[in-house]
């Protein structure tokens, strides 16, 4: 198949393979009209590349997995050197989850502060009012 057939089976653009192909991860094959000429096994490469994007590994961690598959393996994740991205990944999203957990409670202790300042844990007082520009909201 052509480019334009393979980026749309794909989901994606012909810019898009092109860059994958200067990156080394799309082979480069041309036909005897010069056009490049893709198979079902390039858009099997394509679609481990686009899930691995879609769960936030940048292009260059999809390496592994590409090389996995045209190694003749049936699945891009059965190589050692993929299973290794994986669980830098996992190391780098736990990372995350523990700062993201670390603000969470920053702001949900702001917030109690903010509301034990305004009266608004006080049983039966009114609600904490703001003015702005001289009029009460």
């Amino acid at each position: 198949m052509r480019i334009g057939e393979l980026a749309a089976r794909a989901g994606t653009t012909t810019r898009a393979l092109r860059y994958y192909e200067s990156r080394g991860l799309l082979p480069a094959r041309r036909g005897d009209n010069g056009y490049r000429t893709y198979d079902e096994d390039d858009l099997k490469l394509l679609r481990q590349i686009r899930t691995l994007q879609d769960f936030g590994f940048d292009l260059e961690e999809t390496r592994p997995f590409v090389e996995c598959l045209r190694a003749g393996h049936p699945q891009g994740d059965a190589c050692p050197a993929s299973l290794a991205v994986y669980r830098r990944k996992l190391d780098e999203l736990d990372a995350l989850i523990g700062e993201l957990r670390a603000v969470r409670e920053q702001v949900a202790g702001q917030l109690v502060r903010a509301e034990l300042a305004a009266g608004a844990l006080v049983p039966g007082s009114p609600e904490p009012g703001c003015e702005l520009g001289g009029q009460q909201l």
